[in-house]
C-alpha cells in the first residue's frame, strides 16, 4: 500500500446465546430475517433469497420515515452453519457506496454462537461507519429475537 492507501473493512464479534443452526436459520431464512434486520426503527417488509451459491438476495429496507430502499446481492459461500458469504450493494447507490463482501463465521460452543462478521472494502470511513451502527444495532434485533 502507498502512503495515501486506506482499506476500509469493518470487523464485528458477537457471541449470541443460542446453537450456530439457529442462528444460521435466522440469517438465512426470510421470515427470520424480516424479524431483525436493519437498524432500529427500520422494516424489511420483503426479503428475496435463492439460498445457493451462486443464489442472490434482494431486501427491500424502509427506514423509519422516507422511501424503501434496496439491496441486493449473490451468494459466495454457504457452509450450513458455519459460514456465509455474499456480496452486498445499494440498488440506489450514493455516490461512495461501491459492492462489498459480507463473511460471516459462526462458530458454537456449549450451545451459545460466536458470529465473526467482516464487510468490506468500503470507498469512505463515512461508509464503514454507517455499516458498523447498522450491524451493530440489527444485531441486538436479532439477540431480543432469539430471546423472545
Amino acid at each position: 500500500m502507498t502512503g495515501n492507501d486506506r482499506r476500509f473493512v469493518l470487523e464485528q464479534v458477537r457471541v449470541f446465546d443460542a446453537p450456530a443452526e439457529q442462528v444460521f436459520g435466522l440469517l438465512t431464512e426470510p421470515a427470520g430475517l424480516t424479524r431483525w434486520w436493519g437498524p432500529h426503527g427500520f422494516a424489511t417488509p420483503e426479503i428475496q433469497i435463492d439460498l445457493r451459491v451462486g443464489g442472490s438476495l434482494l431486501f427491500t429496507m424502509q427506514p423509519p420515515e422516507g422511501e424503501s430502499f434496496h439491496l441486493s446481492g449473490e451468494f459466495i459461500t454457504i457452509e450450513f452453519p458455519s459460514r456465509l458469504e455474499f456480496t452486498f450493494r445499494w440498488d440506489e447507490p450514493v455516490p461512495d457506496d461501491r459492492e462489498t463482501v459480507v463473511e460471516l463465521s459462526l462458530a458454537s460452543s456449549g450451545g451459545r454462537t460466536t458470529v465473526t462478521l467482516t464487510q468490506g472494502d468500503f470507498a469512505t470511513e463515512e461508509r464503514l461507519e454507517l455499516h458498523r451502527s447498522g450491524w451493530a444495532e440489527s444485531f441486538e434485533k436479532l439477540d431480543a429475537v432469539l430471546h423472545a
